[in-house]
């Protein structure tokens, strides 16, 4: 593309916006969809000697919020799927609120994840949650696979003898997801890390090939099974019935050298018991860049740390955090809230000690760029969302700009540390908006009457349509923001002395979960 080919879209005069279509085609060509700077998902699990078997098909009922369960399903099959290539059982999910993906993570792969979350409550809760979750846990499988066996018995299309032996190998022989593939065909990752990074192993005998479709198909089944299982993290009960306690045998009848054998096996069980139990450990920090997980974490060891919508922040200094621990030998971070992020030249600042949000890498330092709150919070609008016809909620914003002609005008505020938050879903009319806005903001609502508050809805009410035009153009050019923000963080990791391979993946669907690319990294094998 020429260099003059977007020079037409805005006025070199005025500087004003004159040729929409070129203003679209621009925002186009500067977003993840034709720059190519994504790796597939699919390409990375094959790299990670596995398929995209399993991320397919959510399926929710009514007591599932329908994002969560694809974000966690996807998420949680890639993590294991990272820390198996990693050989490491310990994940650190950063800003782990509620505990979805830390208690997923933990019951389905069996991987011991410690959740660290700023708020007490979040923690607390994901405790609870997790707490009741495991004792439904093995009563939910067992549901699971006797529902999978009567779906395979009546979908196959393959013969009745076949079709059994099938569901047979799958009821009574389930396999771990987290190991059962390591003694079978592994892939390099070839293309995505380079290969003096990593050991290649060789492949299996082709005599196992038969096998192998066995284990291909009981990992599918067992993935079908997980997303049935994702349905109970949020339904159930906050008063669930305890599990009742084992009945008692009779050992009065027993010798002393037998109480003893069975009271050390007993104490063996229990120990062993508590240790599968106790796999997601809800921790309540405040993380920061100079964080030593150390401190929290007092059985550290080599780990990936990871985080699902880590907020503003949050996800650049835990991409900080990875490459400063040597423990640390993956990521994986999902960022939003970009809104949130602090930015290094937006107020022209002289801090040079103070760590921020953006930009990250030493080029986009290097011309002190700066994108401003304005920018960012574009770069939080759903396009795919708007496309599908979800579209923006006009009222609510044309409300919103109106009001802060008001309290300019008649309060001669023109910033405040306080916000409106959600008034409009809770207000009745215009005049109600407006005063539970000003009580929010603690301005004294009885200055103006109604008649004024209406005047002002009156004098701008023909310019909703020239709102809902220049927020759709906000949506257009939300991509490209994105884009920016995301590959500083990626720049940054090509930085850095000690990664094997570095990554954007798209994980989710973007009508589903709009904040959808992953930052994914590996360490070079010698910082293994």
């Amino acid at each position: 593309t020429d260099d003059d080919t977007f020079s037409n879209v805005f006025c070199e005069t005025s500087g004003k916006l004159i040729n929409v279509h070129l203003f679209a085609l621009a925002a186009q060509y500067y977003s993840f969809s034709n720059l190519g700077v994504c790796t597939p998902l699919e390409d990375v699990l094959e790299a990670l000697r596995g398929d995209n078997q399993g991320t397919t098909g959510i399926k929710t009922d009514e007591f599932m919020n329908n994002k969560k369960s694809h974000e966690v399903q996807v998420m949680s099959e890639l993590v294991d799927k990272i820390a198996n290539y990693c050989g490491i059982k310990q994940v650190i999910d950063i800003g782990s609120g509620k505990g979805y993906l830390s208690s997923f993570l933990s019951m389905q792969y069996k991987l011991k994840v410690y959740g660290i979350d700023s708020s007490n409550t979040n923690t607390n809760g994901a405790h609870e949650r997790n707490r009741k979750l495991k004792k439904h846990w093995k009563a939910y499988q067992r549901r699971g696979r006797a529902n999978l066996k009567c779906q395979m018995l009546e979908k196959s299309n393959d013969g009745p003898v076949e079709s059994e032996i099938r569901c047979k190998a799958v009821i009574e022989k389930p396999l771990n997801n987290d190991s059962s593939l390591q003694s079978q065909d592994q892939v390099t990752i070839q293309d995505l890390v380079p290969s003096c990074c990593f050991t290649e192993v060789a492949t299996s005998e082709t005599s196992k090939q038969t096998e192998v479709d066995l284990v291909a198909r009981t990992q599918s089944d067992e993935s079908k099974l997980s997303e049935e299982v994702l349905a109970i993290l949020n339904v159930l009960p906050a008063d669930a019935v305890e599990v009742s306690s084992s009945s008692q045998c009779n050992c009065g009848e027993l010798c002393e050298e037998e109480k003893a054998q069975r009271k050390m096996a007993s104490l063996k069980a229990k120990a062993s018991k508590s240790s599968e139990s106790n796999l997601y450990f809800p921790l309540t920090s405040c993380i920061t860049a100079e964080t030593e997980l150390s401190d929290i974490i007092t059985d550290l060891e080599d780990c990936m740390i990871v985080g699902l919508h880590t907020c503003g922040d949050l996800a650049a200094n835990t991409l900080r955090i990875f490459t400063a621990k040597p423990e640390i030998k993956a990521v994986c971070s999902v960022g939003c809230c970009y809104h949130l992020l602090s930015e290094q030249f937006e107020n022209q600042e002289d801090c040079p000690e103070e760590v921020w949000g953006f930009p990250m890498c030493q080029y986009l330092k290097d011309k002190g760029w700066c994108c401003g709150r304005n920018a960012r919070m574009s770069a939080c609008l759903a396009l795919e969302r708007v496309a599908v016809g979800q579209m923006l909620p006009t009222e609510s914003l044309f409300y919103r700009a109106v009001l802060q002609v008001i309290i300019e005008e008649m309060y001669g505020v023109s910033k405040s540390d306080r916000h409106v938050g959600k008034t409009f879903s809770k207000s009745s009319s215009f005049i109600d908006y407006v005063r539970k806005s000003l009580k929010k903001l603690e301005l004294d609502d009885s200055k103006i009457p109604d008649s004024c508050i209406m005047d002002y809805y009156e004098k701008y009410k023909h310019r909703m349509n020239e709102l809902e035009a220049f927020n759709m153009l906000k949506v257009v050019l939300a991509p490209c923001i994105e884009v920016l923000i995301l590959l500083d963080r990626l720049c940054y990791l090509k930085e850095q002395d000690n990664i094997a391979w570095s990554g954007l993946v798209k994980l989710f669907d973007p009508v589903k979960s709009p904040r959808c690319y992953a930052v994914i990294a590996l360490k070079k094998q010698s910082c293994f």
